[in-house]
Formats: C-alpha cells, sequence, structure tokens
C-alpha cells in the first residue's frame, strides 16, 4: 500500500444540498472514496445522481457507520439534534473524523460525537452554492474556515489544501461573528440587487441585469481592492436634494406596491452610508446629521 492509499480516507455525506454535493465531489477529486451519501427529497436524488455518480444513496446510520470522515451538510437548525441523537445510539467510533459546513456552528456541536471518541472539525466556505460542477473552480478560489482543537486543526487545514481551496482559521467564539460578516455581504447583496432589479422591470428596462452589470462589479471590485474609500454616490457627497428625490420616488413606489420594504432597505443603509462617508472624511458630521434627519428613524 502506497502513501496515497494510507491518506485516503472513506468519506461519508449527510445530506446531499447544493454544499454537500459540491464537497462531496471536492473531496472525490482529491483522492478521497465517497463510501455514501444521504438523500431523500427528488432534488437531493438529482443532485447526488449528477454530482456523485455511483455513489450509494443510503440512510444516515449506515453512512456514519461505515465513514472514516463523516461530513454533515444538513441545515443548522437540525445539525444539533441529528448529531445528539446519533451519539445516543452509540454510533461515532473513536478515531472518526466528524466535520459539518454550517457558519453559525464551531465544534461545540459536535461535542456529542467527540464524547464517542470522535474528531471534531468544524468546516464553513465562503461561498455561495449552486450545488452544479459550476461550483468547483470556484471553491477552489475560496476561503475555508477551520476551527477545531489546536491539536488536530492540521487534518482540517490539510483537507481544506487537498480541494484546493485556502484554510483560514476561525477561533470557536468568533464562528457567529464570523457567519454575520459573510451573511452580510452575500445574503443582503441578493436582496438589494434583486430589489433594484425589480426596480428597474418595473420601469420598463428589459435587461435589468444589464444596466447593473458592469456598476455592480465595478462597486465591488473598487470596495475589495481600496476598501471603504472606493465609497461614491449622493449620500458620500452630502447631496440632499438627490437623496430626497430619492425617497420620495420610492414613497410613490411603495403606495403603487402596497409595501414600503424598498424604501426602508435604502434608508436604513443609507444611513449606514452616511456615518461611513463621515469616516471616510468626505462629508462633515453636519451633513451627516442632516441627511440622518432626512431620512428619519
Amino acid at each position: 500500500m502506497n502513501h496515497e492509499d494510507e491518506t485516503r480516507l472513506g468519506v461519508g455525506i449527510i445530506g446531499c444540498g447544493r454544499v454537500g454535493a459540491v464537497m462531496g465531489r471536492a473531496l472525490r477529486e482529491a483522492g478521497h472514496a465517497l463510501i455514501g451519501v444521504t438523500a431523500t427529497s427528488e432534488a437531493s436524488l438529482d443532485r447526488a445522481e449528477a454530482m456523485l455518480p455511483g455513489v450509494p444513496v443510503l440512510d444516515i446510520e449506515t453512512v456514519v457507520e461505515r465513514a472514516e470522515l463523516v461530513l454533515f451538510t444538513v441545515s443548522d437548525d437540525v445539525l444539533p439534534e441529528l448529531v445528539s441523537g446519533l451519539a445516543q445510539l452509540g454510533r461515532f467510533k473513536a478515531g472518526q473524523i466528524i466535520m459539518h459546513c454550517a457558519g453559525r456552528y464551531g465544534t461545540e456541536v459536535l461535542a456529542p460525537a467527540a464524547g464517542s471518541g470522535a474528531i471534531p472539525i468544524a468546516l464553513h466556505p465562503a461561498l455561495s452554492f449552486t450545488g452544479t460542477s459550476i461550483d468547483l473552480p470556484r471553491l477552489r478560489e475560496a476561503t475555508i474556515a477551520v476551527t477545531a482543537a489546536r491539536t488536530v486543526l492540521p487534518i482540517g487545514q490539510a483537507l481544506v489544501v487537498e480541494i484546493g481551496a485556502e484554510p483560514i482559521v476561525v477561533p470557536e467564539a468568533d464562528r457567529a461573528l464570523y457567519h454575520a460578516a459573510l451573511a452580510h455581504a452575500s445574503n443582503h447583496t441578493v436582496t438589494i440587487l434583486s430589489q433594484s432589479l425589480e426596480m428597474l422591470t418595473g420601469l420598463g428596462v428589459e435587461n435589468p441585469a444589464r444596466v447593473l452589470t458592469a456598476l455592480v462589479e465595478a462597486s465591488v471590485g473598487n470596495t475589495l481592492q481600496a476598501g471603504p474609500s472606493a465609497l461614491t454616490g449622493p449620500v458620500s457627497r452630502g447631496d440632499i436634494d438627490t437623496v430626497t428625490a430619492h425617497l420620495d420616488a420610492l414613497g410613490e413606489l411603495a403606495v403603487e406596491q402596497g409595501s414600503t420594504e424598498v424604501r426602508d432597505a435604502y434608508r436604513c443603509l443609507a444611513k449606514a452610508t452616511a456615518a461611513r462617508a463621515v469616516r471616510n472624511g468626505t462629508i462633515s458630521d453636519a451633513q451627516a446629521l442632516a441627511l440622518i434627519e432626512l431620512l428619519g428613524s
């Protein structure tokens, strides 16, 4: 048996959602053997067939029993009860690697498995998954947060490196804030862009994505490169008249739609932008105060 065979692990995937399918495929391409995956819905079964061809679909207990590395990619709310339930049934083994990809949790949620001698490791890829092969090259460009005890941290880091991503160490106590930062950047961006797309569509613009693409890509690229100094726009200039016109237009939209969702989001983010502009030195305290009074509570 060569060294590569000795380091190859039998991996079981619990939950063939978007993350599970892609992480399973990445581990397989890194040379590990997939011994089984759980999939119950039609969508997860289709995903398993497309992304993990030839991998047997098994029940949870069988996957845990056969795997040297068990990767939980179930929803955050399900994870604690599932792990504790399997531990109560005595399904975890000493030396078995137990991992999850939930950004919210560290390794404490895996404590019941650790009580059986298993090795708990928490991962979290900084990536928005589609659950298709498109994600594989993106994953290799992403970072993956690793949380584990110091003695076993290298195991998690090595697995991340094997699939081609970059590991970053996030302590247990920092997982919630780390995940909030990523959710704020990714999930809230989707909400904002969706609102903007809908507004442009409502104006009769045939291809609103075409209108926003260059602007948004430049904004993101400039911010990631230059940080807060990339901030531009009417709030950053203290342009009260323009912001007033925006609020008036959004107020009319709220009446048409019967919802203040977009106007409320604009007001909240504009106030945060005003505070950022003060720190950048592009507007004065007085200008920021006038903006905040205009935007309301």
